[in-house]
C-alpha cells in the first residue's frame, strides 16, 4: 500500500488564537502537518527559507505587509510553495488580487473544516480552488479573465490571435517552455480542459 507523503503547512495569521484554532483543526487530518506558524511577513519568509514547506495557509489582513503582498513575495521567491488564502473577505476583488499575486486558492474563514481540507488537497495536487460562496461572483461576465496575471492576459491575447507557442514566445521574448507553463496556469485558473475551449474563451474575452 502506498503511503501519501504529509503535506507540510505554514500558518500565516497575526492572531495567535486563529492559528491555534487552525492548528487544532488540521492536526486531526492525517494527511497534513503544521510545521510552522508566523504572525507576519518576516517570520513567514524566514520559515520558508529554513524549513521544508509545501503549502502556506495565508490570511490577508495583517499588520505591515498584507497577505496579498506576501503571496506575491512567496510566488517570486519560492515558486514551489503553494499559497492558499484563508480570509474573512468574501468579495471577488480580493480573490482576483490574491490569484494575480500567485495564490492557488481562496477559502473563507467561516467555511466548514472539510472544505479547508479539500481546498488544501486540491491546490497541492495542481488544481485551483475557491469557496462555493464565491462562485456566483466569479462567474459574472468577464470576471474569470480578471483572475489572470498581466503576463497571462498577454498570452491570452496572443492565443486569441491564433498564434502558436513558438510565435508567442518570439513575440513576448520568452522561452517556449515558459509560454507552455503560462498556458497551463491559465487553464488551471479558469478550469478549462481542452485546447479548443481555451481558444474559444480567449476569443470571447479579447474580442
Amino acid at each position: 500500500m502506498l503511503i501519501k507523503p504529509l503535506i507540510k503547512i505554514l500558518l500565516v495569521d497575526d492572531h495567535p488564537l486563529v492559528r491555534d484554532g487552525l492548528r487544532a483543526r488540521l492536526e486531526a487530518v492525517p494527511a497534513v502537518q503544521v510545521v510552522a506558524e508566523a504572525g507576519g511577513a518576516e517570520d513567514a519568509l524566514r520559515h520558508a527559507q529554513n524549513m521544508e514547506i509545501d503549502l502556506v495557509l495565508m490570511d490577508i489582513n495583517m499588520r505591515g505587509t498584507n497577505g496579498i503582498e506576501l503571496t506575491a513575495q512567496f510566488h517570486a521567491m519560492f515558486p514551489e510553495i503553494v499559497v492558499l488564502i484563508l480570509s474573512m473577505h468574501d468579495k471577488a476583488e480580493y480573490v482576483m488580487q490574491a490569484m494575480q499575486a500567485g495564490a492557488r486558492g481562496y477559502v473563507l474563514k467561516d467555511a466548514p473544516g472539510q472544505d479547508i481540507v479539500f481546498a488544501i488537497e486540491t491546490v497541492i495536487s495542481g488544481g485551483i480552488y475557491y469557496s462555493a460562496a464565491l462562485a456566483k461572483q466569479l462567474s459574472r461576465p468577464m470576471m474569470p479573465g480578471l483572475l489572470l496575471t498581466a503576463r497571462e492576459r498577454q498570452i491570452l491575447q496572443q492565443i486569441a490571435e491564433g498564434k502558436s507557442n513558438k510565435q508567442i514566445a518570439r513575440a513576448l521574448e520568452l522561452s517556449v517552455r515558459t509560454v507552455e507553463t503560462h498556458r497551463l496556469n491559465i487553464k488551471r485558473k479558469l478550469n478549462i480542459d481542452g485546447q479548443a475551449e481555451l481558444i474559444k474563451f480567449a476569443v470571447q474575452q479579447i474580442y
